[in-house]
């Protein structure tokens, strides 16, 4: 049985306390646990095999739990059921051959069902479920919630790309959500600290496994993002089983991330762990170590790179004055920039030569135009009335000044113009004579 000496539990045997019961010392003791007192009371050699009987009396369960401690001997496989969200635990036993029969192997945070019948150990006073039967179907229906939940948040976008925002490069304040215990805080503060020493932490510590996990990481994640001063949020936890982790896959978590406004960093478990907050955070770190690393640039580096990016600049200035210095030495030796005149040379001969050129083109067009004028003239004059008046024709014109073509229209006494070859006089009428022969002996003579 098990008795507290000095606040330690030990383990001793009934005869060690009482002396074994006789049938007058059963005679004195009570008949029922409501029938003790304080003068009256049970040893505990009276006491655990009534727990005993009642126990027995328990028809078997199914009942679900985390495997933990798992050890063999001979044909019984001895470990224990825990229920990851109250941190409780019970001792089994199963057949080994049940065991054999999953045809995988039983390792220590498989979440297992048996089929089981509480068992009382009278002597140490401990329960123990006595399985028959195992199945590991647990950890399937887990695995299947979380597919189911993860296809429909998909289908809904809270995992799309565009939904998710770039990391600052250097943020003020880094939000920490983490366990109140554990080596989470401790791998993104220093590996954090170590890359950026100036670098600050707002952390909330928070409960991450069972039942407060949820409403604590989501109270925790909406405060920060609420801080003005908090550029990035970074939700860390470090690895365990597949139930303990349940939390980070809850859908009211999920969604709570989802409305985070502030970049959010996922730092849950390890590399293999992959619950739905990865999914929905702007950044998954495979780690706490990794999101540390992430979360801030590294200053060895970043002055590393500012030293070789400030070389690399004063040398492509020195390069460039050098190149320009040297274009400038070599076109002031150019012979144009020496003797600038001799670029005039080659166009004072050119314009001298246009120059002729233009001058033979005048001649050339003076010369023709002169001949095509004597030849207009020559066809004027050939044309001209003065080269009839010249043959000895005259223009007789009457008083009104209209030339005379016709002797009918004359009348006896009427004055006329006559222009001859050189000169004009006036005429008088004497007579008219409409015969042409009569005027004949008067044009020859």
């Amino acid at each position: 049985m098990l008795l507290i000496l000095r606040g330690r539990l030990v383990a001793v045997s009934g005869a060690d306390v009482f002396p074994q019961d006789n049938d007058q010392t059963r005679a004195t003791l009570p008949d029922t646990a409501a029938d003790t007192s304080a003068e009256r009371p049970w040893p505990v050699r009276h006491l655990s095999p009534k727990i005993g009987e009642y126990i027995a009396r328990m028809s078997p369960v199914w009942v679900e739990g985390q495997v933990l401690g798992v050890k063999r001997w001979r044909d019984l496989v001895f470990l224990t059921l825990r229920d990851t969200d109250e941190n409780m635990s019970l001792g089994a036993t199963l057949p080994a051959a049940a065991v054999e029969a999953l045809r995988v192997p039983l390792e220590d945070g498989a979440r297992i069902v048996i089929h089981a019948k509480p068992q009382w150990w009278t002597k140490s006073g401990a329960l123990q479920m006595r399985g028959k039967e195992v199945r590991t179907v647990g950890l399937g229906d887990l695995l299947a919630r979380i597919e189911m939940l993860k296809s429909a948040l998909a289908e809904k976008g809270l995992f799309a790309a565009e939904r998710k925002v770039p990391l600052p490069f250097l943020p003020r304040v880094v939000g920490l959500v983490c366990a109140t215990q554990g080596d989470a805080e401790h791998d993104v503060v220093e590996n954090a600290q170590r890359r950026w020493p100036a670098v600050q932490f707002e952390i909330r510590r928070v409960t991450v496994q069972g039942p407060r996990a949820v409403p604590e990481v989501v109270a925790a994640m909406r405060e920060l993002d609420a801080r003005d001063d908090v550029d990035v949020i970074v939700v860390a936890r470090g690895g365990g089983a597949l139930e303990d982790l349940l939390a980070f896959s809850d859908e009211a978590m999920v969604r709570a991330a989802a409305a985070v406004v502030t970049p959010l960093v996922s730092a849950i478990g390890h590399e293999k762990d992959s619950p739905l907050l990865d999914l929905v955070a702007d950044w998954r770190a495979s780690t706490p170590t990794d999101a540390g690393k992430r979360v801030v640039p590294d200053a060895a580096h970043e002055r590393r790179e500012l030293i070789r990016a400030r070389a690399t600049m004063r040398a492509a200035v020195t390069t460039r004055l050098d190149r320009e210095a040297r274009g400038l030495s070599a076109f002031r030796t150019r012979p144009v920039m020496a003797h600038p005149r001799r670029m005039l040379d080659p166009h004072r001969e050119r314009l001298a030569a246009l120059h002729l050129a233009s001058g033979r083109a005048l001649v050339d067009i003076l010369s023709t135009a002169d001949a095509r004028t004597r030849e207009l003239a020559a066809s004027l004059r050939a044309l001209s009335p003065q080269s009839t008046l010249d043959r000895g024709y005259a223009v007789v014109r009457d008083a009104d000044g209209a030339v005379v073509r016709d002797a009918a229209l004359l009348d006896p006494g009427d004055q006329l113009l006559v222009r001859v070859a050189r000169g004009t006089f006036v005429a008088s009428v004497d007579d008219v004579d409409l015969d042409d022969q009569a005027l004949e002996p008067f044009s020859a003579g």
